[in-house]
Protein backbone atom coordinates (compact mmCIF):
# COMPACT_ATOMS: atom_id res chain seq x y z
CA UNK A 1 0.00 0.00 0.00
CA UNK A 2 0.90 3.36 -0.19
CA UNK A 3 1.74 6.23 2.13
CA UNK A 4 -1.40 7.62 1.71
CA UNK A 5 -3.24 4.43 2.75
CA UNK A 6 -1.20 3.55 5.51
CA UNK A 7 -1.01 6.86 6.92
CA UNK A 8 -4.74 6.95 8.34
CA UNK A 9 -4.50 5.37 11.23
CA UNK A 10 -6.61 2.64 12.95
CA UNK A 11 -10.20 4.00 13.67
CA UNK A 12 -12.00 2.53 16.99
CA UNK A 13 -14.96 0.50 17.17
CA UNK A 14 -17.72 3.45 18.17
CA UNK A 15 -20.96 2.89 19.94
CA UNK A 16 -23.93 4.33 17.72
CA UNK A 17 -27.11 5.14 19.35
CA UNK A 18 -30.01 5.41 16.77
CA UNK A 19 -33.30 6.41 16.60
CA UNK A 20 -35.53 3.46 18.29
CA UNK A 21 -32.43 1.00 20.18
CA UNK A 22 -28.36 1.52 20.61
CA UNK A 23 -26.43 -0.65 18.71
CA UNK A 24 -23.65 -1.58 21.15
CA UNK A 25 -21.20 -2.60 18.24
CA UNK A 26 -20.39 -1.96 14.36
CA UNK A 27 -23.43 -3.42 12.14
CA UNK A 28 -23.04 -5.63 9.42
CA UNK A 29 -23.75 -3.75 6.34
CA UNK A 30 -24.64 -4.85 2.80
CA UNK A 31 -24.90 -2.68 0.14
CA UNK A 32 -27.14 -3.71 -3.07
CA UNK A 33 -26.28 -2.17 -6.12
CA UNK A 34 -27.99 -2.70 -9.23
CA UNK A 35 -27.17 -1.71 -12.22
CA UNK A 36 -29.23 0.69 -14.70
CA UNK A 37 -31.97 0.47 -13.05
CA UNK A 38 -34.48 3.33 -13.04
CA UNK A 39 -35.96 5.10 -9.96
CA UNK A 40 -39.43 4.51 -11.54
CA UNK A 41 -38.89 0.90 -11.77
CA UNK A 42 -39.78 0.24 -8.32
CA UNK A 43 -43.53 0.42 -6.64
CA UNK A 44 -42.23 2.23 -3.83
CA UNK A 45 -41.01 5.33 -6.30
CA UNK A 46 -44.61 4.70 -8.44
CA UNK A 47 -43.77 1.36 -10.79
CA UNK A 48 -47.80 0.18 -11.78
CA UNK A 49 -46.73 -2.80 -14.48
CA UNK A 50 -43.41 -4.92 -12.59
CA UNK A 51 -43.65 -6.79 -9.19
CA UNK A 52 -40.96 -5.56 -6.18
CA UNK A 53 -42.29 -6.39 -3.03
CA UNK A 54 -39.55 -7.34 -1.65
CA UNK A 55 -38.28 -4.10 -2.05
CA UNK A 56 -41.27 -2.14 -1.57
CA UNK A 57 -41.50 -4.38 2.07
CA UNK A 58 -37.94 -2.85 2.14
CA UNK A 59 -38.87 0.75 1.77
CA UNK A 60 -42.09 0.28 4.47
CA UNK A 61 -39.69 -1.09 6.99
CA UNK A 62 -36.71 1.47 6.42
CA UNK A 63 -36.27 5.00 4.82
CA UNK A 64 -37.03 6.13 1.20
CA UNK A 65 -34.56 8.78 0.04
CA UNK A 66 -36.19 11.11 -2.96
CA UNK A 67 -33.13 13.20 -3.52
CA UNK A 68 -30.60 11.44 -3.96
CA UNK A 69 -28.16 10.76 -6.84
CA UNK A 70 -26.19 8.58 -8.05
CA UNK A 71 -22.41 9.56 -8.56
CA UNK A 72 -21.80 9.59 -12.29
CA UNK A 73 -24.56 8.36 -15.83
CA UNK A 74 -22.21 5.55 -16.49
CA UNK A 75 -21.49 2.82 -14.09
CA UNK A 76 -17.23 3.17 -13.84
CA UNK A 77 -17.47 6.80 -12.80
CA UNK A 78 -20.46 6.19 -10.40
CA UNK A 79 -19.24 3.31 -8.80
CA UNK A 80 -15.56 5.05 -8.33
CA UNK A 81 -17.34 7.61 -6.83
CA UNK A 82 -19.31 5.65 -4.22
CA UNK A 83 -15.83 3.57 -3.31
CA UNK A 84 -14.14 6.61 -3.08
CA UNK A 85 -16.53 9.42 -1.90
CA UNK A 86 -15.79 11.99 -4.66
CA UNK A 87 -17.54 13.31 -7.34
CA UNK A 88 -16.54 13.53 -10.95
CA UNK A 89 -14.86 16.93 -10.95
CA UNK A 90 -12.09 15.22 -8.36
CA UNK A 91 -12.34 11.86 -8.81
CA UNK A 92 -9.74 9.61 -10.63
CA UNK A 93 -12.24 7.69 -13.00
CA UNK A 94 -14.35 10.37 -14.38
CA UNK A 95 -15.91 7.84 -17.42
CA UNK A 96 -16.20 4.35 -18.80
CA UNK A 97 -12.92 3.54 -20.50
CA UNK A 98 -12.36 0.19 -22.11
CA UNK A 99 -8.55 -0.88 -21.31
CA UNK A 100 -6.55 -4.01 -22.61
CA UNK A 101 -5.05 -6.83 -20.20
CA UNK A 102 -2.43 -8.34 -20.48
CA UNK A 103 -4.79 -12.14 -20.00
CA UNK A 104 -6.21 -10.82 -23.85
CA UNK A 105 -9.49 -9.71 -22.19
CA UNK A 106 -10.71 -5.76 -22.40
CA UNK A 107 -11.70 -4.41 -18.71
CA UNK A 108 -12.12 -0.82 -17.42
CA UNK A 109 -9.07 1.65 -16.50
CA UNK A 110 -8.24 0.84 -13.13
CA UNK A 111 -8.33 3.45 -9.72
CA UNK A 112 -5.06 4.01 -8.58
CA UNK A 113 -3.03 2.84 -6.13
CA UNK A 114 -3.15 5.81 -3.68
CA UNK A 115 -6.97 6.09 -3.92
CA UNK A 116 -8.83 5.42 -0.42
CA UNK A 117 -11.92 3.47 -0.49
CA UNK A 118 -14.82 2.26 1.47
CA UNK A 119 -13.55 -1.25 1.66
CA UNK A 120 -10.24 -0.13 3.06
CA UNK A 121 -12.39 2.46 5.15
CA UNK A 122 -14.14 -0.62 6.47
CA UNK A 123 -11.09 -3.01 6.77
CA UNK A 124 -9.63 -0.43 8.91
CA UNK A 125 -12.62 -0.42 11.47
CA UNK A 126 -12.34 -4.04 11.49
CA UNK A 127 -14.78 -5.05 8.68
CA UNK A 128 -14.44 -8.46 6.84
CA UNK A 129 -15.26 -7.15 3.33
CA UNK A 130 -16.60 -8.54 0.17
CA UNK A 131 -17.36 -7.73 -3.50
CA UNK A 132 -19.92 -9.90 -5.12
CA UNK A 133 -21.05 -9.21 -8.84
CA UNK A 134 -19.79 -6.35 -11.17
CA UNK A 135 -16.84 -4.52 -10.23
CA UNK A 136 -15.69 -2.36 -13.55
CA UNK A 137 -13.02 -0.42 -11.68
CA UNK A 138 -9.83 -2.25 -12.37
CA UNK A 139 -8.98 -5.63 -14.20
CA UNK A 140 -7.11 -8.90 -13.13
CA UNK A 141 -4.27 -8.68 -11.62
CA UNK A 142 -3.66 -4.87 -11.97
CA UNK A 143 -3.61 -2.11 -8.54
CA UNK A 144 -7.52 -1.40 -9.19
CA UNK A 145 -8.63 -4.78 -8.43
CA UNK A 146 -10.56 -5.27 -6.06
CA UNK A 147 -8.61 -7.31 -3.97
CA UNK A 148 -6.15 -4.28 -3.94
CA UNK A 149 -8.80 -2.36 -3.28
CA UNK A 150 -9.92 -2.94 0.21
CA UNK A 151 -11.92 -5.92 -0.77
CA UNK A 152 -10.90 -9.67 1.14
CA UNK A 153 -12.86 -11.58 -1.32
CA UNK A 154 -14.54 -10.76 -4.82
CA UNK A 155 -16.33 -12.98 -6.94
CA UNK A 156 -18.03 -12.08 -10.42
CA UNK A 157 -17.57 -9.71 -13.53
CA UNK A 158 -14.57 -7.69 -12.93
CA UNK A 159 -14.95 -6.05 -16.42
CA UNK A 160 -18.39 -4.23 -17.27
CA UNK A 161 -17.92 -5.65 -21.43
CA UNK A 162 -18.38 -9.32 -20.05
CA UNK A 163 -21.00 -8.15 -17.44
CA UNK A 164 -23.20 -7.33 -20.73
CA UNK A 165 -23.58 -11.39 -21.26
CA UNK A 166 -25.64 -12.58 -18.42
CA UNK A 167 -24.77 -16.31 -19.39
CA UNK A 168 -21.06 -14.97 -19.27
CA UNK A 169 -18.20 -17.14 -20.54
CA UNK A 170 -16.60 -16.89 -17.60
CA UNK A 171 -16.53 -14.89 -13.99
CA UNK A 172 -13.21 -14.41 -11.59
CA UNK A 173 -12.73 -15.24 -8.20
CA UNK A 174 -10.32 -12.83 -7.15
CA UNK A 175 -8.19 -12.78 -9.84
CA UNK A 176 -8.58 -16.30 -11.08
CA UNK A 177 -10.74 -16.53 -14.30
CA UNK A 178 -13.30 -19.38 -14.03
CA UNK A 179 -14.43 -20.59 -17.28
CA UNK A 180 -18.19 -21.41 -17.86
CA UNK A 181 -20.42 -22.88 -20.31
CA UNK A 182 -21.56 -19.95 -21.68
CA UNK A 183 -25.36 -21.54 -20.78
CA UNK A 184 -25.04 -20.54 -17.09
CA UNK A 185 -27.12 -17.56 -15.63
CA UNK A 186 -24.18 -15.89 -13.55
CA UNK A 187 -26.97 -13.86 -11.30
CA UNK A 188 -27.44 -17.91 -10.04
CA UNK A 189 -24.12 -17.86 -9.53
CA UNK A 190 -23.93 -14.42 -7.70
CA UNK A 191 -26.34 -15.36 -5.52
CA UNK A 192 -25.42 -18.14 -4.28
CA UNK A 193 -21.65 -16.88 -3.62
CA UNK A 194 -23.57 -13.93 -1.30
CA UNK A 195 -25.87 -16.06 0.38
CA UNK A 196 -22.72 -19.02 1.35
CA UNK A 197 -20.73 -15.53 2.17
CA UNK A 198 -23.51 -14.71 4.90
CA UNK A 199 -23.42 -18.78 6.29
CA UNK A 200 -19.46 -18.31 6.86
CA UNK A 201 -19.86 -14.50 8.63
CA UNK A 202 -22.56 -16.26 10.49
CA UNK A 203 -20.24 -16.90 13.44
CA UNK A 204 -20.14 -13.31 14.05
CA UNK A 205 -16.56 -12.83 14.99
CA UNK A 206 -16.28 -9.50 12.95
CA UNK A 207 -18.81 -7.45 11.23
CA UNK A 208 -18.77 -7.72 7.49
CA UNK A 209 -19.66 -5.94 4.34
CA UNK A 210 -21.02 -6.95 1.61
CA UNK A 211 -20.86 -4.98 -1.76
CA UNK A 212 -23.29 -7.36 -3.84
CA UNK A 213 -23.62 -5.69 -7.72
CA UNK A 214 -25.65 -7.98 -10.12
CA UNK A 215 -25.03 -7.00 -13.70
CA UNK A 216 -29.08 -6.71 -13.90
CA UNK A 217 -30.86 -4.81 -15.23
CA UNK A 218 -28.26 -3.57 -17.73
CA UNK A 219 -28.25 -5.58 -21.25
CA UNK A 220 -28.29 -7.67 -22.62
CA UNK A 221 -32.31 -8.02 -22.00
CA UNK A 222 -31.68 -12.06 -20.74
CA UNK A 223 -33.82 -13.93 -18.39
CA UNK A 224 -34.51 -17.71 -17.70
CA UNK A 225 -37.41 -18.29 -20.03
CA UNK A 226 -39.13 -19.99 -17.07
CA UNK A 227 -38.90 -15.88 -15.13
CA UNK A 228 -40.15 -14.25 -18.27
CA UNK A 229 -43.22 -16.56 -18.39
CA UNK A 230 -44.27 -14.91 -15.11
CA UNK A 231 -45.01 -11.62 -17.86
CA UNK A 232 -46.27 -13.46 -20.68
CA UNK A 233 -48.95 -12.33 -22.17
CA UNK A 234 -48.79 -8.84 -20.05
CA UNK A 235 -47.65 -6.36 -22.54
CA UNK A 236 -48.15 -5.68 -26.38
CA UNK A 237 -44.81 -6.09 -27.47
CA UNK A 238 -42.66 -6.71 -30.48
CA UNK A 239 -39.16 -8.19 -30.90
CA UNK A 240 -36.44 -5.46 -30.56
CA UNK A 241 -35.02 -4.81 -34.13
CA UNK A 242 -32.21 -2.22 -32.88
CA UNK A 243 -30.04 -3.58 -30.13
CA UNK A 244 -26.34 -2.48 -31.31
CA UNK A 245 -23.76 -4.37 -29.84
CA UNK A 246 -26.52 -6.82 -27.13
CA UNK A 247 -28.58 -10.02 -28.00
CA UNK A 248 -31.65 -9.84 -30.25
CA UNK A 249 -34.56 -10.03 -27.54
CA UNK A 250 -38.20 -11.47 -29.25
CA UNK A 251 -39.89 -9.97 -25.81
CA UNK A 252 -38.23 -6.82 -24.94
CA UNK A 253 -40.86 -5.75 -21.84
CA UNK A 254 -41.67 -9.27 -20.63
CA UNK A 255 -37.97 -9.40 -20.51
CA UNK A 256 -36.90 -6.58 -18.43
CA UNK A 257 -40.02 -6.68 -15.85
CA UNK A 258 -38.58 -10.16 -14.77
CA UNK A 259 -35.40 -8.86 -14.70
CA UNK A 260 -36.53 -6.42 -11.85
CA UNK A 261 -38.82 -8.86 -10.36
CA UNK A 262 -35.76 -11.65 -10.38
CA UNK A 263 -33.20 -8.53 -8.36
CA UNK A 264 -36.47 -8.60 -5.91
CA UNK A 265 -36.48 -11.80 -5.29
CA UNK A 266 -32.97 -12.07 -4.54
CA UNK A 267 -32.89 -8.91 -2.18
CA UNK A 268 -35.69 -11.22 -0.22
CA UNK A 269 -33.40 -14.09 -0.60
CA UNK A 270 -30.77 -11.84 1.39
CA UNK A 271 -33.03 -10.93 4.40
CA UNK A 272 -34.58 -14.12 4.60
CA UNK A 273 -31.28 -15.36 4.89
CA UNK A 274 -29.79 -12.75 7.47
CA UNK A 275 -32.53 -13.05 9.36
CA UNK A 276 -32.68 -17.18 9.90
CA UNK A 277 -28.66 -16.34 10.24
CA UNK A 278 -29.54 -14.25 13.40
CA UNK A 279 -27.42 -11.15 11.57
CA UNK A 280 -30.49 -9.20 10.40
CA UNK A 281 -31.16 -7.18 13.42
CA UNK A 282 -27.12 -6.12 13.53
CA UNK A 283 -27.13 -5.04 9.74
CA UNK A 284 -27.81 -2.01 7.49
CA UNK A 285 -29.48 -3.10 4.22
CA UNK A 286 -28.95 -0.64 1.45
CA UNK A 287 -30.67 -0.50 -1.70
CA UNK A 288 -29.97 1.26 -4.82
CA UNK A 289 -28.73 1.40 -8.45
CA UNK A 290 -25.92 2.85 -10.23
CA UNK A 291 -27.31 5.57 -12.70
CA UNK A 292 -30.73 6.15 -14.33
CA UNK A 293 -32.54 4.14 -16.64
CA UNK A 294 -31.05 2.66 -19.91
CA UNK A 295 -32.27 2.86 -23.31
CA UNK A 296 -29.94 0.00 -24.52
CA UNK A 297 -30.38 -3.99 -26.14
CA UNK A 298 -34.28 -2.84 -26.88
CA UNK A 299 -34.96 -1.97 -23.66
CA UNK A 300 -37.96 1.22 -23.57
CA UNK A 301 -37.89 2.76 -20.32
CA UNK A 302 -40.88 4.59 -21.46
CA UNK A 303 -43.13 2.61 -21.67
CA UNK A 304 -42.65 1.51 -18.02
CA UNK A 305 -42.20 5.05 -16.74
CA UNK A 306 -38.66 4.00 -15.47
CA UNK A 307 -37.28 7.59 -15.03
CA UNK A 308 -39.98 8.03 -13.36
CA UNK A 309 -41.72 12.29 -13.09
CA UNK A 310 -38.08 12.97 -14.59
CA UNK A 311 -36.26 14.09 -17.69
CA UNK A 312 -33.78 12.12 -19.66
CA UNK A 313 -32.07 7.91 -19.09
CA UNK A 314 -28.55 6.81 -19.04
CA UNK A 315 -25.78 9.08 -20.37
CA UNK A 316 -27.94 12.00 -19.62
CA UNK A 317 -27.28 14.71 -16.56
CA UNK A 318 -30.92 15.90 -16.62
CA UNK A 319 -32.56 14.02 -13.50
CA UNK A 320 -33.63 11.10 -15.37
CA UNK A 321 -30.14 10.10 -15.79
CA UNK A 322 -28.56 10.95 -12.06
CA UNK A 323 -31.53 10.58 -9.71
CA UNK A 324 -31.90 7.11 -7.86
CA UNK A 325 -34.23 5.05 -5.54
CA UNK A 326 -31.72 4.78 -2.34
CA UNK A 327 -33.74 2.62 0.08
CA UNK A 328 -32.15 1.99 3.95
CA UNK A 329 -33.20 -0.60 6.19
CA UNK A 330 -31.75 -0.62 9.80
CA UNK A 331 -33.29 -2.14 12.38
CA UNK A 332 -33.65 -0.14 15.54
CA UNK A 333 -32.24 2.75 14.69
CA UNK A 334 -34.09 4.03 11.08
CA UNK A 335 -38.06 4.69 11.44
CA UNK A 336 -39.76 2.37 9.43
CA UNK A 337 -41.38 4.06 6.90
CA UNK A 338 -39.41 7.10 7.05
CA UNK A 339 -39.13 9.46 4.11
CA UNK A 340 -35.96 11.31 3.70
CA UNK A 341 -35.97 14.83 1.17
CA UNK A 342 -32.45 15.54 2.02
CA UNK A 343 -29.92 16.25 -1.01
CA UNK A 344 -27.55 13.29 -1.13
CA UNK A 345 -25.27 11.52 -3.63
CA UNK A 346 -22.98 8.65 -3.48
CA UNK A 347 -20.06 10.62 -2.13
CA UNK A 348 -21.55 10.49 1.25
CA UNK A 349 -21.01 7.13 1.54
CA UNK A 350 -17.66 6.70 2.35
CA UNK A 351 -18.29 9.65 5.27
CA UNK A 352 -20.78 8.23 6.73
CA UNK A 353 -19.84 4.85 7.05
CA UNK A 354 -16.49 6.38 8.71
CA UNK A 355 -18.35 8.00 11.15
CA UNK A 356 -20.23 5.40 11.77
CA UNK A 357 -17.51 3.47 12.81
CA UNK A 358 -15.80 6.12 14.73
CA UNK A 359 -13.03 7.63 12.51
CA UNK A 360 -12.07 9.80 10.65
CA UNK A 361 -13.52 11.11 7.32
CA UNK A 362 -11.00 11.96 5.14
CA UNK A 363 -10.29 15.81 3.90
CA UNK A 364 -9.77 15.24 0.06
CA UNK A 365 -13.65 13.36 -0.04
CA UNK A 366 -16.61 15.59 -1.07
CA UNK A 367 -19.06 14.02 0.96
CA UNK A 368 -20.46 14.52 4.21
CA UNK A 369 -21.94 11.82 6.63
CA UNK A 370 -25.50 11.21 6.54
CA UNK A 371 -25.68 9.63 9.58
CA UNK A 372 -27.58 12.15 11.81
CA UNK A 373 -30.43 11.60 8.92
CA UNK A 374 -30.79 7.83 9.31
CA UNK A 375 -30.17 8.08 13.42
CA UNK A 376 -32.49 11.11 13.94
CA UNK A 377 -29.88 12.29 16.21
CA UNK A 378 -27.74 15.33 15.66
CA UNK A 379 -27.61 17.89 12.66
CA UNK A 380 -27.46 16.90 9.37
CA UNK A 381 -25.14 19.18 7.62
CA UNK A 382 -26.02 20.11 4.12
CA UNK A 383 -24.69 20.34 0.60
CA UNK A 384 -24.24 23.82 -0.75
CA UNK A 385 -23.99 22.21 -3.94
CA UNK A 386 -24.11 18.78 -6.09
CA UNK A 387 -21.38 18.82 -8.92
CA UNK A 388 -21.28 15.98 -12.03
CA UNK A 389 -19.30 16.55 -15.59
CA UNK A 390 -19.91 13.67 -18.07
CA UNK A 391 -17.26 13.15 -21.01
CA UNK A 392 -19.26 11.51 -23.50
CA UNK A 393 -21.68 13.43 -26.27
CA UNK A 394 -19.46 16.69 -26.51
CA UNK A 395 -19.01 16.95 -22.55
CA UNK A 396 -21.79 17.45 -19.74
CA UNK A 397 -21.42 19.27 -16.62
CA UNK A 398 -24.06 19.94 -13.87
CA UNK A 399 -24.71 21.47 -10.70
CA UNK A 400 -27.87 21.41 -7.72
CA UNK A 401 -27.63 24.27 -5.71
CA UNK A 402 -30.66 24.20 -3.46
CA UNK A 403 -33.94 24.04 -6.10
CA UNK A 404 -32.11 25.28 -9.26
CA UNK A 405 -30.22 22.68 -11.63
CA UNK A 406 -27.35 24.49 -14.14
CA UNK A 407 -26.41 21.68 -16.96
CA UNK A 408 -23.34 22.77 -19.10
CA UNK A 409 -23.45 20.95 -22.76
CA UNK A 410 -20.91 20.72 -25.19
CA UNK A 411 -18.49 21.55 -22.89
CA UNK A 412 -15.40 20.07 -24.71
CA UNK A 413 -15.98 23.17 -27.17
CA UNK A 414 -16.29 26.72 -26.48
CA UNK A 415 -17.37 27.52 -29.29
CA UNK A 416 -20.79 25.23 -29.41
CA UNK A 417 -21.42 25.55 -25.32
CA UNK A 418 -24.35 26.33 -24.09
CA UNK A 419 -26.47 26.18 -20.49
CA UNK A 420 -29.98 25.22 -19.32
CA UNK A 421 -31.31 25.74 -16.48
CA UNK A 422 -34.08 24.55 -14.35
CA UNK A 423 -36.36 25.28 -11.12
CA UNK A 424 -35.92 21.46 -9.67
CA UNK A 425 -38.99 22.30 -7.55
CA UNK A 426 -41.66 24.27 -9.77
CA UNK A 427 -40.24 21.97 -12.67
CA UNK A 428 -38.98 18.82 -11.43
CA UNK A 429 -39.02 17.03 -15.15
CA UNK A 430 -36.75 19.78 -16.07
CA UNK A 431 -38.76 20.70 -19.70
CA UNK A 432 -38.20 24.85 -19.24
CA UNK A 433 -35.25 25.79 -19.37
CA UNK A 434 -35.30 29.35 -17.59
CA UNK A 435 -31.90 30.47 -18.38
CA UNK A 436 -32.37 33.34 -20.43
CA UNK A 437 -34.86 34.32 -17.26
CA UNK A 438 -32.04 34.35 -14.68
CA UNK A 439 -28.61 35.21 -16.12
CA UNK A 440 -27.51 35.83 -12.34
CA UNK A 441 -28.34 32.77 -11.80
CA UNK A 442 -26.54 31.06 -14.50
CA UNK A 443 -23.67 32.82 -13.86
CA UNK A 444 -23.20 32.03 -10.07
CA UNK A 445 -23.81 28.48 -10.54
CA UNK A 446 -21.08 28.26 -13.59
CA UNK A 447 -18.41 29.79 -11.01
CA UNK A 448 -19.80 26.35 -9.29
CA UNK A 449 -19.06 24.44 -12.40
CA UNK A 450 -15.37 25.84 -13.12
CA UNK A 451 -14.81 25.72 -9.62
CA UNK A 452 -15.09 22.13 -9.02
CA UNK A 453 -13.75 20.62 -12.00
CA UNK A 454 -9.99 19.92 -11.68
CA UNK A 455 -7.80 18.17 -14.50
CA UNK A 456 -8.05 14.64 -15.47
CA UNK A 457 -5.01 12.84 -16.97
CA UNK A 458 -7.21 10.28 -18.42
CA UNK A 459 -10.57 12.03 -19.33
CA UNK A 460 -10.42 14.89 -21.63
CA UNK A 461 -13.26 17.56 -20.79
CA UNK A 462 -11.24 20.95 -21.09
Amino acid sequence: MTSRKTSLLLGSLATITGGLAAQTSNPNIVFFLVDDMGIGDLGVYGQRYIHTPAIDSLAAQGMTFTQHYAGCTVSAPSRGSLLTGKHTGHAYIRGNKDTPNPDGYTYDHPLRPEEFTLGELLQQAGYHTACIGKWGLGGPNTLGAPTEQGFDYFFGYLGQLNAHRHYPKFLHEGNTLINLDGKTFAQDLLVEHALEYLDERKKGDQPFFLYFTPALPHADLDIPEEERLAYDGVFLEAPAKNTGSYKPVTHPRSTYAAMVTRLDNDVRKLIDRLRANGQLDNTIFIFSSDNGAHIEGGHDPYFFDGNGPYRGTKRDLYEGGIRTPFIVYWPGVVAPGSVSYHISAFWDILPTFAELTGQAIPTDVDGISLLPTLTGKGEQKQHEYLYWEFAEQGGKRAVRYENWKLIRLNAKDPSKTYHELYDISADPGELNNVAKEHPLVVQQLSRFLDREHTPSEVYNIP
